[in-house]
């Protein structure tokens, strides 16, 4: 924007000027535009390489000839099963146009200007943003190998805390922390200090949980009143494009984030969808596998090629570059092959490779060991 054109910029409140929007991964058609390839990998947006299940599929397109209807703005049939599958009730959850819409939600119920709201280093980026939007300050506490600092995180708090936005595992790192570790934070937060436990990676991490030490959220929901646990379906149920998740919490707060929430904020086709892709547990345990089975080839293509990675709990995986990293994530799209550059999340010598199929992660590979030895 130029100077010329900021005819409105005294009227913006302030805090919004020094936002830094969230900026996505490079679409598929946008490289193929620019560079006119055929085969293309994207492995930058942390997605579901099945896609959706084709129960849901069918499931959407039954749905599709009541598109002239709203939507239910409940979300009754949903709340009913994830309040059976969860053990909560239905008046604890909250449902969204995608995670990110309740994570925002909850700064601006809780949070505002003199007030604080504390997030790790290297923590996903809406967490800031939101804290900027609502005029509240932004308390980054340094990360530890990557991930968070819990200890750290506690000694933050300040009579001014109002929220902490923790994500197990973290993104864009995929480092996570312990049950022990877990406990020992959230019985040591103030009561009136609210809790954001955001769970995006919940199903990839269980699944790499050898030593069953992964803390569940919703196991703490009954205990800490202060906790909200956030989930979204666009992970691991391959809904990315739907845009809807859901929060946990007690029955006073999800009714606070109800009450700002806009009416039909999720609709049908995504009711549906969620729905669906809930009960269809055999697509789920395949998504499962199929990430773990990639994430061997991919870690273990990297150890061949000599490049470090930070060990990941998610459906993604760190690697460094050092000072080659944008010219590599160059060269990769030359190639056919879209990863995620961290320059937005000051970590400019990483770049974020997602798993993909089979064939995608072997794309990358050779597309990374050719780049490498030119």
């Amino acid at each position: 924007m130029t100077e010329s054109t900021q005819r409105f910029c005294d009227q913006v409140q302030p805090q919004i000027l020094d936002v830094h929007p969230y900026i996505p991964g490079k679409p598929v058609s946008e490289l193929q535009r620019e560079l006119g390839l055929n085969y293309i990998s994207k492995l930058a947006s942390n997605e579901n390489p099945l896609g959706i299940s084709h129960k849901v599929l069918m499931a959407v397109q039954k749905a599709l000839k009541d598109t002239s209807r709203y939507p239910d703005g409940s979300a009754f049939e949903l709340k009913i099963i994830l309040a059976k599958l969860l053990d909560v009730t239905t008046s604890q959850i909250a449902i969204g146009n995608g995670s990110n819409e309740l994570l925002e939600l909850v700064a601006r119920v809780f949070a505002g200007k003199g007030d604080e709201i504390i997030y790790s280093q290297y923590a996903f980026a809406v967490y800031p943003i939101s804290a900027q939007v609502v005029g509240a300050t932004g308390i980054e506490v340094p990360a530890v190998d990557w991930g968070h600092d819990l200890n750290a995180m506690l000694a933050a708090i300040t009579p001014k805390t109002k929220l902490i936005y923790i994500a197990n595992p973290n993104n864009p790192t995929g480092t996570r922390f312990n049950q022990s570790q877990w406990e020992s934070f959230i019985s040591q937060v103030p009561k009136h200090v609210i809790v954001v436990l955001d769970e995006a990676y919940l199903e990839y991490a269980k699944s790499f949980d050898v030593d069953g030490d992964y803390p569940d959220g919703c196991d703490y929901l009954k205990q800490y009143p202060n906790l909200l646990v956030s989930r979204t379906f666009s992970k691991v149920y391959g809904l990315a494009a739907l845009r809807i998740g859901y929060l946990l919490g007690c029955d006073e707060i999800i009714e606070y984030i109800n009450k700002l929430s806009n009416p039909f904020n999720v609709n049908s086709l995504a009711q549906v969808a969620a729905c669906t892709a809930l009960l269809d547990t055999s697509f789920l345990a395949k998504s499962i596998s199929l990430n773990e089975q990639g994430m061997r080839q991919l870690t273990e293509g990297l150890s061949a090629l000599n490049i470090s990675y930070i060990p990941s709990s998610g459906n993604f995986v760190c690697i460094y570059l050092g000072s080659d990293a944008l010219e590599v994530n160059q060269k990769l799209l030359e190639e056919g092959v879209i990863v995620r550059p961290l320059v937005n999340y000051k970590l400019p010598q990483f770049l974020r490779v997602s798993i993909g199929t089979q064939v995608e992660n072997q794309h990358f590979i050779d597309a990374l060991k050719l780049v490498l030895n030119k």
